[in-house]
């Protein structure tokens, strides 16, 4: 049973040279999937391009801007142009602050919301109308533990995650009669840039303590749901999800 066989497959990772994005591209090749990686300077993606290489998978660089619906539409076009389908939509971009509630300006609120929450919108729009019109096609986008209950210190990108879960049931309800599917992989603590930015030594320590298995995680180790979630074979009845990759950081109250 091939269960996770990607092979004829087209993968769209946004934000995929990215620390997790690119790992979680790295498996989709390995996999068998064509993998498009954006990224808003192309040389930026360079060694996951050329890891997948090493590996003996396909991968090709687009400069996008995620906030952009021109360059996203330029994006899909290219991809199109290059194998023929967008069959695998994987949304990774981030942007966090530790600033203060009082202290947020609305320069910093829209920065977040625009990286964090419009870009799954514009996104979603672009290639989710493409995928409608093939009749099938995988969406995965990252949450956060933050999404819900809410993290300290992390208002707008907490409020920004939180509307990444909605726009995720919304869209598979939508999208489920033309057999396109929608689910989220809601991410514990991983050292990610933007997490080593805002993490002091007291942080850590506290994150830990409600965190069942006491570390963090490895990118390598959302390769695993990144592959279940695109694989129709394999979760070809799962839309709506929001699947927690955690550490059991969820399962935690007092």
């Amino acid at each position: 049973m091939q269960l996770f066989d990607l092979t004829g497959k087209t993968a769209i990772v946004i934000g995929g040279s990215s620390t997790l994005g690119g790992a979680m591209a790295e498996a989709l090749a390995a996999h068998g999937a064509n993998v498009a990686i954006t990224a808003r300077s192309a040389d930026r993606a360079e060694g996951v391009l050329s890891r997948i290489a090493q590996a003996g998978g396909q991968a090709r660089a687009f400069e996008v801007e995620a906030t952009s619906k021109s360059d996203l539409e330029q994006l899909l076009q290219g991809v199109l142009d290059w194998t023929g389908s967008a069959d695998i939509l994987l949304h990774c971009p981030g942007r966090n602050s530790a600033t203060p509630f009082f202290d947020i300006t609305e320069e910093e609120w829209d920065g977040i919301m625009d990286v964090n929450a419009k870009s799954v919108m514009l996104a979603s729009q672009v290639f989710g109308k493409q995928m409608i019109a093939q009749g099938s096609g995988s969406i995965i986008h990252i949450s956060s533990v933050s999404s819900g209950p809410a993290l300290s210190r992390v208002f707008t990108y907490s409020a920004s995650k939180a509307a990444v879960n909605n726009m995720t049931q919304f869209l598979a309800r939508e999208f489920a009669g033309s057999n396109v599917r929608v689910n989220a992989i809601i991410p514990g603590f991983f050292p990610a840039e933007q997490n080593r930015a805002i993490l002091s030594e007291e942080r850590v320590a506290s994150i830990l303590g409600h965190t069942p298995m006491n570390r963090f995680g490895s990118p390598e180790e959302l390769q695993g749901a990144v592959i279940y979630l695109a694989s129709e074979r394999a979760s070809g009845y799962v839309t709506g999800s929001l699947l927690r990759v955690d550490g059991g950081f969820g399962a935690m109250t007092i």
